[in-house]
């Protein structure tokens, strides 16, 4: 039971950013979603931070990966979203916007997974 109220807990928070970052930011770009793309590849780099920290060493305790990297960057990062706005921008008939959203979404968001861990490391 511990468990599951520590990924309710991480995810709503998680959820309450994402709409902040989202609802301000979205509207910066007519055909870019740029908080949603901000906040998917800040949960790249923060669950690659948190689960690095998890494996070296145990700076984190399993119950605070849980509620970290599972509620939190769970609730945080949206693959919903994320595929609804590229369906959108098909439907649209905004190619190039689909195609750079889509591969630099895929790309930077491995890149920050990798710096996550890296940065993991450091500690």
């Amino acid at each position: 039971m511990k468990q599951l109220l520590l990924v309710f807990f991480g995810g709503g928070i998680g959820s309450i950013l994402r709409y902040l970052v989202s609802k301000s930011l979205n509207n910066y770009f007519q055909h870019f979603f740029l908080g949603t793309f901000l906040v998917n590849i800040l949960g790249c780099l923060l669950i690659g931070f948190i689960l690095g920290l998890s494996l070296k060493t145990n700076y984190l305790t399993p119950n605070q990966t849980l509620l970290f990297a599972t509620g939190f960057c769970g609730g945080f990062t949206t693959f919903s979203t994320f595929a609804f706005e590229k369906h959108s921008l098909l439907n649209s008939g905004e190619l190039t916007f689909f195609f750079i959203y889509l591969i630099a979404s895929i790309v930077i968001g491995i890149l920050a997974v990798a710096l996550g861990l890296w940065l993991s490391k450091l500690i």
